[in-house]
């Protein structure tokens, strides 16, 4: 038996959703806990996020919306299995369905102020059996950072703050067409102002969910360490026993009497291993945290683990705009390829995929389309309807042209879609052929090609208030001047990692489980495949097996306080 610095009941491995959970529900049953954060700040990429959880079943959806059985139908039509997709199984999905609402449940009772994402929110594949059309989704409220006193400043920074719910501040752009939109926009202009002459500091979205979950967490005498890297998982005998970390300088060992919670992200910033695991990406393409570089992968593997779906990101579509290497988000383009008036094109003019739908799968098409013809960068196609009603990179609702964009390349144009073609390298004959092909659809109010437009979701990336085309998302392209923006297979995490059971626990080669040993979030393969069901199917996952992880190392079974 090695010898160890400290000893705690459940030694945590990161600080992401999964974390938190994990820690509160420990924290409740009386078990002592540490976490350990590698980075100054916490929260982890889920802080960074759009902090929604997909959870099928939930105490906000109206009676009768939706069922656990509904939710498996879904997840078991949608999610592929086979050898290629190990992190997932019939048991993992009833798990999910099963305990992810009364994990929501368990969160409200500590007190966290959480609500529906939105009435309209629909699943990514909500045409499939068991899709649900209106939203499994749950969020945080906007939470004022200032309650967490002397930890505020090691909450991570998120990507909105402001007092602004995230389905409110979806519809901003769309304020010239509604005065309800404006009033909102004003309510939230009196907001920010209130906050700042009474020394709020709000913040939306993951933020407000870590927020929360920080606040709750330091209500219990759990420890919270940042800075703090584990760089070696001690496993003995088939059994997790504690983590190496540091202190002072020196090697600090930690041991664990219940067992050792690995959430410590992904490896979206390490080049080496996007090499070896998704060859043609980027790490200057991906909205992970800096400090996501695959570290427990490595551990996790070397103590046993399996390492499955590596190939796999969670795709978010994007562009380079002038000062997109300086963002703290790299500009979307998902809500500018789904909008009317707008198509997506390889490099050869030709359209091959359905712009609408998940930013997942689009990514995914990508990629592999790259494979046959070149797609990566991709070319997103607008006219002047699009340019005059929308938003684009920064700028939000329509507008004129920033001369910016010209004038540094990245925004092309054209007073013709042949002179457009050329701007982009693109035979004139392919991409009008293409253009006239998408008119005709929208002029016929049926897309033959690839059926834009015909699930929900479709409709919810698109346009509320458009009313010239067949849905709200279809529209003609035939105002000059024509404009084209690339577009990049971006992603805002990776999607692979250790194969882990229904409880969590990290199995090895055998399909045994390692005593003691759990992970959660995107250190591990995701439950759900190579496909992401509906918005925070990554959240969702990750806070939900945390606290099954919790729960099972703690002998709760099903028990929930």
């Amino acid at each position: 038996m090695p010898e160890f610095d400290e000893t705690f009941d459940w030694v945590i491995v990161g600080s992401g959703g999964g974390a938190m959970t994990s820690a509160l529900m420990m924290a409740k049953a009386g078990k002592s806990v540490v976490m350990l954060e590698k980075a100054q700040w916490l929260g982890g990429t889920t802080c960074k996020s759009g902090g929604t959880m997909w959870v099928p079943n939930n105490r906000f959806m109206d009676p009768g919306e939706d069922s656990t059985e509904k939710a498996i139908t879904y997840l078991d039509a949608v999610v592929p299995e086979g050898p290629q997709f190990p992190g997932t199984s019939p048991e993992r999905r009833r798990a999910y369905a099963t305990e992810a609402p009364r994990m929501i449940d368990f969160l409200v009772g500590e007190g966290l102020a959480l609500e529906r994402g939105s009435h309209f929110w629909p699943d990514y594949y909500d045409e499939l059996p068991g899709g649900c059309k209106t939203s499994r989704t749950v969020q945080a409220l906007p939470f004022d950072k200032r309650q967490l006193g002397a930890w505020e400043p090691k909450l991570r920074q998120g990507f909105l703050e402001m007092p602004v719910k995230m389905k409110d501040a979806w519809m901003v752009p769309f304020a010239r067409f509604s005065w309800k939109i404006k009033l909102m926009i004003a309510r939230i202009g009196v907001s920010i102002v209130m906050g700042k002459l009474t020394g709020k500091h709000w913040v939306t979205a993951g933020a407000a969910l870590q927020g929360r979950m920080l606040q709750a967490v330091l209500k219990t005498p759990a420890d919270i360490r940042t800075e703090t890297p584990v760089s070696e998982l001690v496993v003995e005998d088939g059994k997790a026993l504690g983590v190496v970390t540091v202190r002072d300088g020196k090697p600090w060992r930690i041991g664990a009497r219940l067992g050792v919670l690995v959430n410590a992200g992904g490896f979206g910033k390490n080049q080496a291993m996007r090499d070896k695991y998704m060859p043609g990406t980027h790490v200057e393409w991906s909205n992970e945290i800096e400090s996501n570089t695959g570290d427990m992968h490595k551990e996790l593997e070397r103590v046993g683990g399996v390492l499955a779906q590596m190939d796999e990101m969670v795709g978010f579509q994007s562009t380079r705009a002038p000062g997109w290497d300086k963002a703290y988000v790299i500009p979307g383009m998902q809500g500018v390829t789904a909008k009317p008036h707008a198509i997506l094109v390889d490099r050869t003019g030709v359209r091959y995929v359905n712009e609408g739908g998940s930013y997942e799968l689009f990514c995914q098409a990508m990629r592999e389309h790259d494979r046959v013809a070149p797609a990566v960068p991709s070319w997103g196609i607008m006219d002047s309807q699009y340019m005059a009603r929308y938003s684009l990179a920064d700028r939000i609702g329509g507008g004129p042209v920033k001369p910016e964009w010209l004038s540094s390349g990245w925004l092309k144009q054209g007073a013709t879609i042949e002179e457009l073609a050329r701007a982009i390298e693109v035979d004139p004959a392919a991409l009008k052929a293409t253009v006239e092909r998408w008119n005709q659809f929208v002029a016929a109010g049926r897309d033959e090609d690839f059926h834009r437009g015909e699930r929900a979701y479709d409709d919810y990336l698109g346009d509320p208030f458009f009313k010239d085309g067949p849905n709200k998302t279809m529209g003609k392209i035939e105002k000059g001047p024509f404009y084209a923006a690339e577009v990049i297979p971006a992603d805002v995490g990776t999607y692979g990692g250790v194969i882990t059971d229904a409880s969590a626990r990290v199995l090895n080669a055998d399909g045994s489980p390692i005593e003691g040993l759990y992970a959660c979030g995107i250190s591990t393969a995701s439950p759900f495949g190579g496909v992401y069901p509906g918005a925070g199917a990554s959240v969702g996952p990750s806070m939900t097996f945390g606290w099954i992880a919790a729960k099972h190392a703690a002998g709760l079974g099903n028990q929930a306080f």
